[in-house]
């Protein structure tokens, strides 16, 4: 039988790590938290549901903790999962049943598994946010994050399949929670137009203030059918765009006040 690990990197998720490390429990055989020095309570529920922790420093490429949980475990399989990401009790029957047959040659040594992402007030089911695939569950050794991009997916070495049943993803249940995240991923974007050497011209800033903007909201809200989400649909098209007009405008910032934007602090 397979061993089945749940790795999973938080920083500040008390009003989430707990429903998180239910929805594994029928399945789990370990979970491993690795913790960015949280300063709040998420170590202390963490612990007290069974799970190992592992405290380290908090980092913005939040990718380094989540890749330290995975080499820490000790199961054959691995789900990588976010404070903010519920286990159905069907993904985690389907997830036991992999794990413990019977491997042939062939086989898929990770899966592609479909996320629900909560916008608001309900699930987007449109926007391109509907079936948002994401990589979780692979074979111990078989799967790392590059540690590039905050959105970028698992790096897997072998053949790939697809689970059937849906990730729920709790990412926006309120407006502040959104404008939180978006903060610090605008920030991140800015850090990397600054890696890239991005220069401050008219062609750039058209193109970050006007050209992205308007192209990602009419290609989400209308090419994507976001609209047939009704209000929150249009908000997330609207505020999808605006990332790059925040993230030039904090580069512009950067640029002119000669200061190194700390882009830890949006992490407090």
């Amino acid at each position: 039988m397979g061993k089945i690990s749940v790795a999973i990197a938080t920083f500040n998720e008390e009003a989430n790590i707990a429903d998180c490390l239910r929805s594994v429990k029928s399945f789990a055989d370990e979970i491993v938290v690795v913790d960015g020095a949280s300063q709040d309570q998420t170590r202390q529920i963490a612990q007290g549901l069974g799970a190992r922790v592992i405290k380290t420093k908090n980092r913005p490429m939040f990718h380094i903790n989540k890749n330290r949980a995975v080499e820490a475990c000790t199961g054959n399989w691995i789900l990588v999962l976010d404070a903010d990401e519920r286990v159905s009790p069907e993904l985690g029957q389907e997830i036991r049943r992999v794990a413990h047959r019977k491997r042939e040659k062939g086989d898929p040594v990770g899966f592609w598994i479909k996320r629900k992402n909560f916008f608001l007030t309900g699930f987007l089911k449109k926007g391109g946010q509907y079936p948002d695939p994401v990589i979780r569950f692979f074979e111990k050794g078989k799967g790392k994050h590059p540690e590039v991009s905050v959105h970028e997916q698992i790096e897997v070495d072998g053949r790939l399949g697809w689970l059937k049943n849906d990730l729920v993803h709790l990412s926006s249940p309120t407006f502040t929670r959104y404008l939180t995240r978006e903060n610090r991923y605008s920030s991140l974007e800015a850090q990397s137009m600054a890696e890239r050497k991005l220069k401050i011209n008219l062609f750039n800033s058209f193109q970050y203030l006007f050209l992205k903007p308007i192209s990602t909201f009419f290609s989400l809200f209308v090419r994507h059918q976001g609209f047939r989400d009704g209000f929150p649909g249009f908000v997330f098209s609207l505020f999808s765009g605006l990332h790059y007009l925040l993230a030039y405008v904090k580069y512009w910032e950067m640029k002119r006040s000669g200061r190194v934007r700390d882009i830890k602090q949006d992490w407090l």
